[in-house]
């Protein structure tokens, strides 16, 4: 299958690459996707966390420890899972950025794809279980009841979508695994610790399809979405115009 990404043409052929976090910034503001996605305009990238990352990157390595000998990870035993890290020949692919579980759907002529953080699978039924890292560094009680941590649901919402066109069984409850920093030391030492949680998801991919159908529509109009007076991009643009900067 031949795809193209960048600027969506209607024209066009072959199948249009839309990734997890456009669809997401769809929903943040359908005036910031069509300026992205349909004229090429994107927001301003933000700044890379880099701890995040190096966090993310120690978590992929103790669970595929787990993986490779298939046994329950300690997080896993203190859920009461049946279940070890996921074992598959594509693991690496659908953790990569860029390729991550895909997915091409006919109706709508897009290539979706996103990248997993991780995946077990409960050994009772043989379902897959979406994992999602997260870091913070917080004094109070870790949760993802925020306005703003909707996103993270939709995330590990959009993947299940994605795991279950592929043909795997996948389990409606997916796991955060959320690191928080000690900020109460008395002293760094060069050394951050981090108190674990672990937090159940129960998700569903009802909007998903309704979203999608919505991006295509959107993408296949001319007239730009007006201003969102939540979206701070927005409101920047919107508040410069008189002094037609």
């Amino acid at each position: 299958m031949n795809y193209y990404r960048g600027k969506y043409n209607p024209n066009e052929e072959r199948f249009f690459k839309l990734s997890r976090s456009k669809v997401e910034s769809f929903v943040q503001c359908k005036r910031c996707f069509y300026l992205d996605r349909k004229l090429g305009i994107a927001q301003p990238p933000g700044f890379p966390f880099n701890l995040n990352s190096a966090v993310d990157n120690l978590l992929k390595n103790e669970f595929d420890h787990y993986r490779n000998i298939q046994e329950p990870h300690p997080y896993i035993t203190q859920l009461g899972l049946n279940a070890v890290p996921f074992q598959h020949e594509n693991i690496e692919r659908w953790r990569a950025n860029f390729t991550g579980v895909s997915y091409d759907h006919f109706d709508l002529k897009f290539h979706l794809f996103g990248a997993v953080d991780d995946l077990w699978i409960n050994l009772a039924n043989q379902e897959l279980i979406v994992v999602d890292y997260k870091s913070t560094s917080k004094s109070s009680e870790i949760t993802i009841d925020a306005d703003w941590q909707m996103s993270y649901k939709r995330q590990m919402e959009f993947y299940q979508y994605l795991l279950r066109r592929n043909g795997f069984k996948v389990s409606n409850t997916g796991y955060f695994v959320y690191c928080n920093g000690d900020r109460g030391r008395e002293r760094f030492n060069e050394v951050l610790e981090f108190k674990m949680s672990l937090i159940p998801y129960t998700g569903s991919e009802k909007w998903i399809e309704s979203t999608l159908f919505d991006i295509f529509e959107l993408l296949n109009q001319d007239a730009i979405p007006s201003f969102k007076k939540s979206c701070k991009y927005c409101q920047y643009i919107e508040k410069t115009q008189p002094y037609n900067i």
